[in-house]
């Protein structure tokens, strides 16, 4: 023991007499390691968080998706782009409805092809064609070997997208038809129509509810449970935005390899897309993607574009809460972008939205209040409200590109 003693004295001393004639190299060695290893380990925890919340994390619905009546219809198979076979359903106008146009309903995660009927009624009483499908996994569509289907979009729900476009297109072929199409998508359905719309040059206006970018929304999340999981505030604090870039990349670099598939961004793919009309639809209250995503969604958006943040409404039940203007904006926006209809009362009609928001804003501003003695005063204009419709940016400054949300 006492031998063993003396060598660890001796070797102990060795190695600080290296240290000590040595100290600068040292020095510069232990704060390249401080500078390769902290970030690497807080790098790694980061990325198993994530991977964590890929594979787990279900939106948080507040209603099951159970309340509507299932729209009776004409069932079809189909395959995706990449050979999977899907199960899609043709819901037509009443016979004595004049044909508007055909869209293409793509449901939301968890949900089915029947489920266009909470969202599509108006649009087929109105005289549109709708299809709606299974994704992949889901309904009566095929489960691919290997493959998990999750609440962010993936190459294989763009595929299914393509896949239903592709016999959409050929369906309006044979019926000597116009091959132009309208998407409407929810939630990941939405996040779907817009990747596989880059690529479709027979998609002529989409409008999406709820619909978000995998990248910027994990990002989201990591920063606001970072202090959940991070132990010292002062590093959960003050990551710079290169550490969040370098993050993401990563994160989608690791799904690659561990869950076979890639996440498109949906955010770099409106940058790229051919310009075309757009609808966003957004809950106020949706606790699982915040409005300022689909904010950032309407912004790098090519005109003409529009945003409606629906008071009160959480993820994908803005059909719930406001369903007769929910019926009216869907229906008259495809009128104005896909069936191309001249009618000055459209909400969309060129110069109309100026004159609707301006409108909204005006009545609003003099609203007037009855005192006890019943004499009407002016009310002070109130704050502008952030749940807003956002429109074209021909419009006025004044307007802000912002118009109330909620139906008086």
């Amino acid at each position: 023991m006492q031998g063993s003693g003396s060598f660890l004295a001796e070797f102990g001393s060795s190695i600080w007499m290296v240290i000590s004639r040595n100290w600068a190299l040292v020095s510069i060695l232990a704060t390249l390691l401080l500078l390769v290893v902290v970030p690497a380990l807080i790098l790694g925890k980061y990325l198993r968080i994530c991977l964590n919340i890929i594979s787990d994390t279900l939106p948080p619905l507040s209603v099951p998706q159970v309340g509507f009546r299932p729209i009776p219809g004409e069932e079809r198979d189909f395959y995706a782009s990449d050979g999977v076979r899907l199960r899609g359903i043709f819901m037509h106008p009443p016979p004595t409805v004049e044909r508007r146009g055909l869209v293409i309903f793509a449901p939301e995660f968890k949900s089915n092809r029947l489920s266009c009927a909470r969202y599509c009624r108006p649009l087929i009483m109105a005289g549109y064609d709708v299809f709606s499908f299974d994704f992949r996994g889901h309904g009566a569509s095929a489960a691919e070997e290997g493959y998990t289907p999750r609440q962010w979009a993936s190459d294989r729900e763009v595929a299914d997208m393509l896949g239903a476009i592709s016999f959409v297109e050929q369906w309006l072929e044979e019926q000597g038809r116009p091959i132009e199409i309208g998407l409407f998508g929810i939630s990941r359905g939405g996040c779907a129509a817009i990747l596989a719309s880059e690529r479709c040059a027979s998609v002529s206006a989409l409008i999406t509810d709820g619909a978000f970018s995998s990248d910027c929304t994990l990002e989201h999340l990591m920063k606001r449970w970072a202090k959940i999981f991070a132990k010292v505030k002062f590093v959960y604090e003050n990551h710079p935005p290169e550490f969040w870039q370098f993050l993401r990349w990563a994160l989608f670099l690791t799904c690659r390899f561990k869950f076979k598939c890639t996440y498109p961004s949906v955010r770099k793919a409106l940058t790229r897309m051919i310009p075309r009309p757009m609808l966003f639809i957004h809950g106020e209250r949706d606790s699982y993607i915040p409005v300022e995503l689909s904010r950032l969604l309407y912004a790098l958006s090519a005109q003409p574009k529009y945003l409606w943040v629906v008071g009160g409404a959480k993820h994908n039940q803005s059909v719930d809460i406001q369903p007769e203007e929910y019926a009216r904006r869907t229906v008259e926006f495809f009128d104005r972008y896909l069936a191309r209809r001249e009618d000055t009362g459209n909400m969309y009609a060129e110069g109309r939205f100026v004159e609707f928001a301006l409108g909204r804003l005006a009545r609003r501003n003099r609203l007037a209040a009855t005192d006890e003695t019943g004499h009407e005063t002016e009310r002070e204009p109130p704050r502008r409200s952030p749940h807003a419709d956002e429109a074209p940016a021909e419009r006025p400054p004044a307007l802000a590109a912002t118009e109330e949300a909620t139906v008086n």
